[in-house]
């Protein structure tokens, strides 16, 4: 039985400048963008290639406070692509990080290892990784 994580809530407070990061800067799907009623809507984003997607919302999302999400991460095939992409969207994004050893040889030194870091405008942080092997 497969077990699929498809959906992560990820807790903001503005909605409209959440979706435009996401969407405009990221380059995350924007899938849909529903009012459900007052006070009521509902975001979801799906990064490129992802199988799972983000949900940004109010008044039908758990309240959680702004910012409060840690350590979302996000895989990519060139992490040197990724940030330089990142940078050119005028996302404030770390340096290219060597986190850990590769316990065996890999295509690129950077692959499982390479990682950059950011957060989204209400604190949100995310760490990106590079793994050649999925793309």
């Amino acid at each position: 039985m497969n077990w699929t994580l498809e959906v992560v809530i990820v807790p903001v407070s503005d909605l409209d400048r959440a979706k435009a990061f996401y969407a405009d800067q990221l380059g995350f799907t924007v899938d849909h963008d529903t009012v459900i009623g007052d006070g009521q809507r509902l975001i979801q984003l799906t990064p490129p290639g992802s199988g799972c997607s983000i949900v940004i919302g109010e008044g039908v999302v758990p309240d959680m406070p702004p910012g409060s999400l840690k350590g979302l991460q996000l895989v990519v095939p060139d992490i040197e692509r990724a940030r330089a992409h990142l940078v050119d969207s005028g996302v404030k994004v770390s340096e290219i990080q060597v986190v850990g050893v590769n316990p065996r040889p890999t295509p690129h030194p950077l692959d499982n290892v390479g990682f950059v870091f950011f957060t989204d405008p209400d604190g949100n942080s995310w760490g990106v990784q590079q793994i050649s092997s999925r793309a």
